[in-house]
């Protein structure tokens, strides 16, 4: 069965590679999410089976949206995709849930493996 998957970035050019990445591996985009905000209420709207959530959101950053996500119980699996690689910040990510970290940029391959394994 294929994963329903919720793209959560600010850049549209990011969000339209990662989407058509996901796509061709055979997973079904249900929603697109370019704040923190609208990535809150559209991942409780469509409950999908994995969020690629990027870390720096013009209103919040990711580890804050994870620990939303936690205190809410939503059962999604997370992962994390930023152009942030210091290790702090990719083991807060993790310790807060967050399946993978994937560091930008990276291969449509590395993506959809992560997409895959979660």
């Amino acid at each position: 069965m294929s994963k329903n998957v919720l793209i959560v970035d600010d850049s549209l050019y990011m969000r339209t590679l990662i989407k058509d990445a996901l796509t061709e591996g055979g997973f079904n985009v249900v929603g697109e999410a370019a704040n923190g905000e609208e990535a809150i209420d559209l991942a409780f709207e469509l409950l999908p089976d994995v969020i690629t959530l990027d870390n720096i959101l013009p209103d919040m950053i990711g580890t804050d949206i994870l620990k939303v996500f936690n205190e809410e119980g939503l059962s999604s699996k997370v992962i994390m995709i930023s152009a942030v690689g210091q290790d702090s910040v990719i083991s807060e990510g993790m310790s807060l849930g967050a399946l993978d970290y994937i560091v930008k940029p990276f291969t449509s391959e590395k993506l959809v493996s992560a997409v895959a394994n979660a």
